[in-house]
């Protein structure tokens, strides 16, 4: 299965680059793109094999989403975040899963975690109300998780993901960005709605691996923690664009000829300096991240729960790797010449949407490094997202 997903997934690319320009101008990933998508099998690769999905070991997800943004960076940051929600709802109340997938496996789900709603317990549930942001390709979606924080008397917090129908809520067009401008991230907005227990997830079962959904979903897959997927779905997509732009660079640069002082700029010791250095750290970059899966699913399919100390280094990991690709980009977008200005070159467009990628939450490493930092130190986590 990972050799035909990582075949459909190339074969995508040039038709994906063509389309690149439409999901900027429409603000969201084209349906025919959507469509592509749900035949290549895409949107079901972390899905439960009992709901027709194809639950795959997660460096083939990551490894096609990668592929996918080399040819357009919006295409693969809705694949990404989508596709990773069908992992997460085999997490819920099996009644909440046939709610979804029952008529339909192949119904999609978008989101909005940061948790900017109002949350009130009542008999049997939870009403909802607020206006949440950034839920990426959710006009292709005809359901939404949003975060929020239920009540409690003492105690920790309960973060939940709360999972509502399209029916539900409203979505407010107010996308209009100058980065990631196809994704569609706009947002949700709810009115006093009634969500029942089971279509809840507390993050602290995502964390401790042990979810109502592990009840019918129990392989290795399932058995990994949410954040760590989930952070990986929103960083991957940066890899794929700094990819994307390093062959750009390195097609353009091949046979270039300043006009200023009419030499080869392939002679140009800077740019054989910076396209060697962009290649080693990208590998190292991979080579990182299929470690650290690998590593996890061994895990899991031993039935042994992940240390802290690996699990809040692989969140510094994701992190970091954004940072890393925004500084590769930054220096081959430099190095392209002027004409990179121009908003139909490729370097643009690669330029603009890694520095997107960068400013997401769970692509911050300032927090990341600190978790991290502090757990050597012998500090405790109290992180979800790890």
């Amino acid at each position: 299965m990972r050799d035909t997903l990582i075949t459909r997934a190339r074969e995508l690319q040039p038709t994906l680059r063509e389309r690149a320009t439409e999901a900027s101008r429409l603000r969201r990933v084209p349906e025919a793109t959507i469509a592509d998508f749900q035949q290549a099998g895409f949107f079901a690769m972390l899905q439960p094999a009992s709901r027709g999905g194809h639950a795959v070991h997660p460096n083939t997800f990551f490894d096609v989403q990668e592929i996918i943004a080399e040819a357009c960076p919006s295409s693969a940051w809705v694949l990404g975040v989508v596709a990773v929600h069908a992992w997460q709802l085999a997490l819920f109340d099996p009644k909440a899963q046939e709610e979804v997938w029952g008529a339909d496996a192949t119904t999609l789900i978008s989101s909005s975690y940061a948790p900017t709603g109002s949350i009130t317990r009542v008999d049997g549930g939870f009403r909802v109300s607020g206006r949440w942001s950034f839920s990426s390709g959710c006009d292709h979606c005809a359901w939404v998780f949003l975060g929020g924080f239920a009540p409690v008397q003492a105690g920790p917090p309960d973060m939940r993901t709360y999972l509502l129908p399209r029916s539900d809520y409203t979505i407010i067009d107010n996308w209009d960005t100058i980065a990631l401008r196809g994704t569609g991230s706009k947002d949700i907005v709810v009115d006093d709605v009634f969500v029942p227990e089971h279509r809840t997830h507390r993050m602290s079962d995502g964390f401790k691996c042990d979810s109502p959904g592990n009840a019918i979903n129990d392989a290795p897959l399932f058995r990994i923690p949410f954040g760590q997927i989930f952070v990986r779905s929103v960083s991957t997509t940066a890899i794929g664009i700094a990819r994307g732009a390093l062959a750009s660079y390195l097609e353009i640069t091949a046979d270039k000829v300043g006009a200023g002082d009419g030499k080869k700029a392939a002679l140009d010791p800077t740019a054989q300096e910076a396209s060697a250095r962009a290649a080693s750290t990208l590998d190292q970059i991979g080579l990182v991240r299929a470690r650290n899966f690998a590593r996890m699913m061994d895990l899991a399919e031993r039935g042994e729960r992940i240390p802290i100390q690996d699990r809040v280094a692989w969140r510094w990991d994701s992190s970091e790797t954004v940072s890393r690709c925004v500084a590769l980009v930054d220096e081959m977008f430099t190095l392209a010449g002027g004409r990179a200005i121009f908003s139909d070159h490729p370097m643009a467009r690669y330029f603009l949407d890694v520095h997107g990628a960068r400013a997401h939450f769970a692509n911050r490493p300032e927090a990341s490094s600190r978790n991290f930092g502090g757990v050597q130190l012998g500090m405790k986590t109290k992180d979800f997202f790890i």
